[in-house]
């Protein structure tokens, strides 16, 4: 399987984006406050044939990073559009981004039913 390297975190691979309402220089990206960009960026990526306690002890300690990060959500957010498809972003390992987007479908499969039988209700009184 191939893994992207340690530094995809950098500028490069992660989309110029504002976000609104938040007191950094609002021409500046999300990603330039970003907590892993400083020194860490090794912990949010799985080295090859990574040993699962190695990597749940990586992964922890990424999230720790992350917890600590003024663009968590931002992060998350971009993971789960893109969808990256490896590491930690926003907190989350690519497992668990996967259950949340499941999670998101299976709620907008539920809205959609909902408003159909919502607007059938209203047709026929």
């Amino acid at each position: 399987m191939l893994q992207p390297p340690h530094s995809s975190l950098q500028v490069a691979a992660v989309p110029a984006q504002r976000v609104p309402g938040r007191d950094r220089d609002q021409d500046a990206p999300w990603h330039t406050e970003a907590v892993c960009r400083r020194d860490e960026a090794g912990l949010f990526f799985a080295p090859s044939k990574e040993p699962t306690a190695a990597r749940l002890s990586r992964e922890e300690a990424a999230k720790r990073v992350c917890a600590r990060c003024p663009v968590m959500v931002e992060c998350r957010e971009h993971a789960l559009l893109q969808p990256e498809p490896y590491g930690v972003w926003g907190g989350l390992t690519a497992a668990e981004r996967r259950v949340v987007l499941a999670r998101r479908r299976r709620r907008d499969v539920e809205l959609q039913k909902a408003a159909r039988t919502t607007g059938r209700i209203a047709a026929a009184g």
